[in-house]
């Protein structure tokens, strides 16, 4: 086992703030309509240090990556439809006025997903096509969310000779034995730095073998973690 139970539980804890005013911009689709039959969905989680290293002074992403906010480990990126394929994206409850993310929603899910922006894109492109409302579609991506374990990746990120096999098996045994390896897709950028984790359930919401299109980086990759917290 890669990571230490009591290190596991504790993550994620880096003081997330939530500011007392929040404003969500408008987000229009930007493709084409896809409906298409629902196979499965995935979970895309970033490492936020790795995302945040050049992005410091980014007035755009001012709470995720200031350290006004407090800082942030792994986030979500979104939770997505997939095909058999394709994915569905931009369906039209993307286009009804009535349904947009709303202040109050963006709070209960700021420090999941800190950036109000994303929210709005993760909704109109991806939720849209799973939920009726912005609402639904964040509830579920929550209960996902708040069901996972997080590995201390800054603590891993110091093992020697680290591949994207370590970074899998990690999340697997955080999370038991209803989580294993072939779970979790791993992205590395094209210098070998986790970009994300993107977790592949079926239909039922149960953890799932991943798609090639998900798996992402080979079991022996060489892979490095950026600290930055």
């Amino acid at each position: 086992m890669l990571v230490f139970a009591s290190e596991v539980a504790h993550a994620q804890a880096y003081q997330c703030r939530v500011p007392s005013t929040l404003t969500v911009p408008e987000v229009r689709s930007e493709g084409p309509t896809r409906q298409l039959p629902i196979t499965g969905y995935t979970l895309a989680i970033s490492w936020s240090p790795e995302f945040c290293k050049p992005r410091e002074d980014s007035r755009a992403h001012r709470i995720q990556c200031s350290g006004d906010n407090g800082k942030f480990g792994l986030v979500v990126h979104g939770l997505w439809p997939d095909g058999a394929t394709s994915w569905p994206q931009f369906c039209p409850q993307a286009g009804n006025p009535s349904q947009k993310v709303t202040p109050a929603e963006a709070r209960r899910n700021l420090c999941m997903m800190p950036s109000t922006r994303l929210m709005s894109h993760q909704w109109v492109k991806h939720g849209s096509c799973m939920a009726r409302r912005p609402e639904s579609y964040f509830k579920v991506t929550r209960i996902l969310w708040n069901s996972l374990r997080k590995p201390d990746y800054d603590y891993l990120s110091r093992q020697e000779k680290l591949t994207a096999g370590d970074i899998r098996r990690a999340f697997a045994d955080a999370n038991g034995r209803h989580v294993q390896p072939a779970h979790v897709g791993v992205k590395l950028n094209e210098r070998g730095w986790l970009e994300e984790l993107r977790l592949c359930y079926g239909t039922d919401f149960m953890p799932t073998r991943c798609k090639p299109r998900t798996w992402g980086a080979k079991d022996d990759a060489p892979a490095r973690i950026w600290r930055g917290l």
